[in-house]
């Protein structure tokens, strides 16, 4: 009889505001059941030591300058996921077999081949006696991958789940937006890459003119006004300091410093125009070959809550690619990510492929994650 794993997933998005922790029962190949779904909000002291920290680090050399810091936050963060894990275990009536940990990424840049994520397994195993599984994402670049994305995968099993008809984009907007193209059900058929920022410099703008996180539905970018110079300048800028061969981004590939000078409105409404032109216009590069199909483009993340940003993304798309939010298929987009690293930890258990050469670069389909029992 087929073994069924439950395991608790763990992600901390790179908009670096909480962490979506997901159970879910699966075979690690092509089945899964959700169990719960739980939002865990960051402190304020983490949420502010996490974003002065990565605003500190904007090149490798950096994570040695500031290793002390780093190595505090990393326990606050790791403590704080065991809160998490142990306040689920009494929500959950069944036992865990595994924990996906993804972490809190403070550095990722696939041209020097690195990424730092905070988070100590060992210890997050030794507080919830759990087995968990960590690091997803380095041995994808040990074997010439970018590191990310690696949900998509996951991304094909709810698509075949749900019975949704193809071709399909599953489009996650989260600090960072990526893809993920399923034409058929097999892994062959898999394509998937980030596009460019997501929610990164929106959320930046608000936190640094507000008290709030977010623009909440886009409200405050509806009320501004484009400035379409400074716009125009910007999106230049992003075409020719693009590597178009990078898979993946980290926030710390985009700036804020084009909309210094304008109010708060004004600024929303630039970034929010920014982000939602860039994801456009990377999709249609990346859909090139196949434009002359109709494409369902089922958005989750944050960023599928920003009615402003889908209505940019939207009005710079063909007809036959139509946005939906994911949401309407009886998937709960907030949850895609943790869930994925459930799955990938199951996965990883069963030693079975969590990247291909066709979503982060890899030379050829191989498993990843360090699992470690410290208890």
């Amino acid at each position: 009889m087929e073994k069924i794993y439950t395991a608790l997933g763990l992600m901390s998005g790179t908009s670096g505001d909480g962490v979506d922790a997901s159970v879910i029962s699966s075979n690690g190949i092509d089945q899964y059941n959700e169990v719960i779904n739980k939002y865990f909000e960051y402190n304020h002291e983490i949420h502010e030591n996490l974003h002065n920290l990565r605003d500190k680090i904007l090149k490798f050399d950096d994570l040695k300058k500031n290793e002390n810091e780093i190595n505090i936050l990393e326990r606050e963060i790791t403590l704080f996921h065991a809160k998490i894990v142990n306040e689920i275990l009494h929500l959950i009536d069944r036992k865990i077999d595994f924990i996906g940990f993804h972490g809190q990424t403070i550095y990722h840049n696939p041209l020097e081949k690195i990424t730092k994520q905070l988070g100590d397994g060992n210890l997050l195993s030794q507080l919830t006696k759990k087995t968990v599984v960590y690091n997803f994402r380095q041995n994808d670049i040990e074997n010439g991958g970018e590191g990310a994305p690696l949900t998509p995968i996951f991304h094909r099993l709810i698509v075949k789940k749900k019975k949704i008809e193809l071709p399909v984009c599953i489009l996650n907007i989260g600090g960072i937006a990526n893809v993920t193209l399923i034409g058929q059900y097999d892994e062959k058929n898999l394509l998937s890459r980030d596009l460019g920022p997501g929610n990164c410099l929106m959320d930046e703008w608000i936190r640094n003119n507000t008290k709030d996180k977010f623009d909440n539905n886009g409200d405050i970018a509806k009320k501004g006004k484009t400035n379409e110079l400074i716009l125009n300048q910007a999106l230049d800028n992003f075409e020719n300091t693009t590597n178009q061969k990078t898979l993946s981004f980290d926030t710390k590939d985009f700036s804020l410093g084009f909309v210094r000078g304008l109010n708060l409105e004004d600024g929303a409404a630039t970034l929010t125009d920014f982000t939602g032109r860039i994801i456009a216009g990377e999709l249609l590069k990346f859909l090139s070959n196949e434009l002359d199909k109709s494409w369902q483009v089922l958005v989750c993340g944050g960023g599928s809550k920003n009615l402003t940003l889908l209505k940019r993304i939207q009005d710079r798309l063909p007809k036959n690619l139509s946005i939906q939010n994911i949401n309407k298929f009886e998937i709960d987009g907030d949850y895609v990510e943790s869930q994925a690293f459930a799955f990938l930890a199951i996965r990883s258990f069963l030693k079975l492929p969590i990247s291909f050469p066709s979503t982060t670069g890899c030379k050829k389909p191989i498993s990843g994650g360090v699992i470690t029992e410290n208890f």
